[in-house]
């Protein structure tokens, strides 16, 4: 039930909040790189960086919008 509501919340989040929606957008879009880099046989020293940026980027995202949904609930019970 609590996995539930909280898909819920995201996207309810996702339809009204622009800042999450920013977010879920940029978080989609570091994916889609980092997929195609991981796709690489081989990567270049400069690939190596950027695939570490990238995730460290995505991770930030992640927090952002995780700290988003926990604000989120917490005007839900109050």
């Amino acid at each position: 039930m609590e996995r539930i509501a909280l898909e819920e919340l995201k996207a309810h989040l996702m339809a009204t909040n622009e800042e999450y929606r920013g977010l879920a957008s940029q978080h989609s879009e570091f994916a889609h790189k980092l997929d195609e880099l991981e796709a690489l046989p081989h990567l270049t020293d400069q690939e190596q960086l950027e695939e570490v940026r990238l995730k460290k980027l995505k991770l930030r995202l992640k927090d952002q919008m995780e700290a988003i949904v926990s604000h989120s609930r917490a005007q839900q019970v109050a």
